[in-house]
């Protein structure tokens, strides 16, 4: 059924043709090196590099990890658990040097349904319990009124659902209601732009509400934001076949296949992303370790929708470590980049040279190592991100964007985008 790309299903009530998103199977020596690119990763068990996805788009690959694997998630139990249920005082550390965040927590509960396993012990049930008390604080912050905003994202709000969801847990449904409202209202998950990751992530929520039926009062809400969140996804996608854009593709696809819908043109939309991604994949350009977890189980026509009854004993193929050819001996060259910085007074504008592939945080700090220029970053999943440039820290509903020279917003991160000689990177203080 793979490599028919798009068919048609007869949906008998209704007697209306209904499309399906299928990804058709990809060369598997190309799906089995991005694969690769996750075992690095796999080897940085310190709590600050630990990353649930990693696991869990693993598990609904068609690949494993063999002992690696096994040792990863030892680490991620033994880590998260000791770090989220070490002790009730508000002054200890438990040796972790930052308690992870709630949107790790949920990620880490869908690693748990990945391995087949349900909450239910005890230390179990104090983890569900941090959860729902995240979500409720998140909801007061909204506001009965909708006027507010959740502390961390909408992103987070919806994840934390969809974790409690799979491991068949229910959420009220004045929660419920703070999420169909946000998919309901456009700006709401707005960050200037549509965050079609966002949007992907709010449906993967309601879907699985959807099929346990949790919350039968919002059903018909439910069931009619799912079908918006789909369609605001459709409209989304871009010339070159991605929904938004490269990186936020992968969960929107995992949405879009969870079920058919009643829209001409899916099938194709589905089949336009599948040959962008095949280019990029080509390329080598997918680098983000949490972009590749959530790409993996689509390659494998598999979703999140998959962890409620996961197939634990479906074979895998293991990947085998590569070792990367040795350059050929050669004087390395160097690029010049200029930073720029405008939202500061005085500005700050410099030329800084640095060796040809190196990153954009490479960059800033040869910035920094020349002198005159500070910044400071947070890890999160999805890589470090920065969160003070030459003292000036961020408020609230601000973030430093990254530019190309004259006003192109950069796609990637300050970790995984990689410069080009004569091009000015600037960093910008925005609100949204």
């Amino acid at each position: 059924m793979g490599h028919l790309g798009a068919f048609f299903i007869l949906l008998g009530a209704l007697g209306a043709l209904a499309e399906i998103c299928v990804i058709p199977e990809m060369d598997n020596q190309l799906v089995e090196k991005l694969g690769q690119h996750l075992l690095p990763w796999m080897d940085q068990l310190s709590l600050e590099h630990l990353n649930p996805s990693l696991y869990v788009g693993l598990r609904l690959s068609s690949m494993q990890a063999g002992t690696k694997e096994d040792l990863y998630l030892h680490s991620l139990k033994l880590d998260y658990q000791k770090c989220l249920l070490g002790s009730t005082s508000r002054n200890y550390n438990n040796g972790c040097q930052a308690k992870p965040s709630m949107g790790q927590l949920a990620l880490y509960l869908l690693t748990l349904r990945a391995n087949c396993e349900f909450v239910g012990s005890r230390k179990g049930d104090r983890l569900v319990s941090q959860l729902k008390w995240f979500l409720e604080e998140e909801k007061r912050a909204i506001g009965h009124d909708h006027k507010g905003h959740p502390h961390t994202s909408y992103y987070q709000y919806g994840l934390s659902i969809l974790a409690l969801c799979v491991h068949q847990k229910r959420v009220h449904d004045s929660v419920v209601g703070k999420l169909l409202y946000a998919v309901e209202h456009d700006h709401h998950l707005h960050q200037g732009h549509l965050s079609v990751d966002t949007v992907a992530m709010a449906g993967l929520a309601l879907t699985c509400l959807e099929r346990f039926n949790f919350n039968p009062d919002l059903r018909q809400r439910i069931t009619l934001a799912i079908q918006t969140s789909k369609e605001k996804i459709l409209k989304a996608q871009t010339p070159e076949g991605y929904f938004g854009n490269v990186y936020s593709t992968p969960l929107a696809l995992q949405l879009l296949m969870t079920s058919p819908m009643p829209r001409m043109g899916l099938g194709i939309a589905c089949l336009k992303a599948r040959t962008a991604l095949l280019a990029i994949l080509k390329d080598g350009a997918f680098q983000n370790a949490l972009v590749i977890s959530q790409l993996l189980p689509v390659l494998n026509h598999k979703t999140y929708m998959d962890l409620i009854f996961p197939d634990c004993q479906a074979p895998r193929v293991m990947l085998a470590s590569t070792l990367e050819n040795p350059s050929p001996t050669h004087v390395s060259e160097m690029i010049s980049v200029t930073l720029k910085v405008s939202s500061v007074l005085p500005p700050y504008q410099q030329a800084i040279s640095v060796l040809a592939g190196s990153s954009l945080k490479d960059v800033l700090e040869k910035a920094h190592e020349l002198g005159g220029f500070t910044y400071g970053t947070q890890a999160s999943l999805s890589g470090p991100y920065l969160t003070t440039v030459m003292g000036k820290a961020v408020g609230d509903r601000e973030f430093w964007q990254l530019l190309r020279a004259p006003d192109t917003p950069l796609q990637q991160g300050i970790a995984d985008y990689r410069p080009q000689d004569g091009e000015t990177i600037e960093l910008r203080l925005v609100s949204w």
